[in-house]
């Protein structure tokens, strides 16, 4: 099956920064969010990530206008259902994700492929909610997507041949590499990466040390690029805290236990950049630790 038409359900972060990748790569793509001002917002950004591609010599000024007029987009969700691919890129909240596919479902045409970027909840019971489990796959993009070349493809137990063999083209001419991932709580990379911040939170939670001293550490001891706090601002504290969630109660490890200092920021609001306040206060000119 060729896949042409894509439809992505959430203009947040994520959902537009994959119809940003799927348009340059040549695809036909409908953007779908409960929100106009969402989606407005999405489009600047796309445009405005675009153009910076365009300045660095990476896209030229013709390809980014032809991508720009590949994304439309929509308020009704079963727009998207006559797409040959649907991403569901919405908050990271099961019900969330399960009402929109609920919805979806009588409205698919029968080849459709049904996927969502989830980083961490259970594809085969997302799958099971809907009428072709077989054609349903975890698509799971990093952040920011058009910059981070990987793409974790997640076969729930149903998931057939064709249907991981479709999308791991799809990810090959997006320019990308996929990973291959077994259905288990958060996957691969956040199965290994969220622990790390959550034991970053508990080394500050504990007084071992600060922000500050946290972050520099793992950047000139380990040489990250960016420190666990830092990075946890830029994923944002609430998904961090729902991916530990998944984690301890999909496998029942006390390893994986939320650090309370990281339930109490995100119950303050405290998420991160999107808030402009979380393990740092971004509301001046520069960064400033909160602990």
């Amino acid at each position: 099956m060729e896949i042409r038409k894509v439809g992505v359900v959430g203009a947040g972060q994520m959902g537009s920064g994959i119809a940003h990748v799927f348009s340059l790569a040549g695809y036909e793509v409908l953007l779908n969010d409960i929100s106009a001002e969402g989606l407005n917002k999405a489009l600047s950004t796309i445009e405005r990530n675009m153009e910076r591609q365009v300045s660095r010599g990476k896209v030229s000024a013709e390809d980014k206008a032809a991508a720009l007029g590949r994304i439309r987009t929509t308020q009704t969700l079963t727009d998207i259902a006559r797409s040959d691919l649907v991403i569901e890129a919405a908050t990271e909240r099961e019900t969330v994700k399960q009402a929109i596919f609920e919805d979806l479902v009588p409205h698919l045409l029968p080849h459709t492929i049904l996927t969502s970027n989830t980083s961490s909840i259970s594809i085969t019971r997302l799958a099971s909610r809907t009428d072709r489990p077989e054609k349903f796959m975890g698509f799971h993009f990093m952040n920011p997507v058009p910059v981070m070349q990987l793409v974790e493809l997640i076969r729930g137990i149903a998931t057939d041949d064709p249907t991981y063999q479709a999308l791991l083209k799809v990810v090959q001419s997006l320019g990308k590499t996929a990973a291959s991932a077994e259905d288990f709580p958060a996957f691969i990379v956040n199965r290994i990466l969220v622990p790390m911040i959550n034991e970053a939170v508990y080394t500050l939670y504990e007084g071992v040390g600060s922000v500050r001293s946290i972050d520099e550490s793992m950047k000139l001891g380990a040489n990250h690029p960016m420190g666990p706090l830092e990075l946890a601002d830029f994923i944002g504290l609430d998904t961090c805290l729902a991916i530990m969630n998944v984690l301890h109660d999909g496998l029942a490890d006390t390893k994986y236990r939320p650090c309370p200092l990281l339930v109490k920021y995100v119950e303050a609001g405290w998420l991160g950049r999107k808030t402009a306040r979380g393990f740092y206060d971004y509301r001046g000119e520069t960064p400033v630790p909160t602990r």
